[in-house]
């Protein structure tokens, strides 16, 4: 009779593989009201006006704040969502959305 070898099982470890995150985020500028940047944040993402409040005012100080980190895909739709929000009706001369920008997570 001949030998019999087996084969070690090897087992692999299967994981999902973790999409890369992005941020989604909203720049400021001088044509949107807080209560405007509060009601879209709520109303796009569900931030309460307290946190809507502390992101406005974010903007406001720093020029830019950081509104979500999700997938890339979903990054996108909210960024989008923003710039087609539509102008803000408490400021006259206001031309249209704000701007938002995705950018990965490093």
């Amino acid at each position: 009779m001949g030998q019999q070898t087996t084969q070690p099982v090897v087992q692999t470890e299967n994981k999902p593989k973790r999409q890369p995150r992005y941020n989604v985020v909203l720049w400021n500028d001088e044509d949107h009201t807080y209560e405007y940047v509060m009601l879209m944040l709520l109303e796009l993402f569900g931030i309460a006006r307290e946190l809507g409040f502390k992101l406005a005012t974010k903007v406001d100080n720093n020029g830019r704040a950081i509104c979500l980190t999700t997938t890339r895909e979903h990054a996108e739709l909210k960024r989008d969502q923003i710039h087609a929000y539509g102008k803000d009706e408490l400021i006259a001369n206001c031309q249209g959305s704000m701007y938002a920008t995705i950018e990965p997570v490093e």
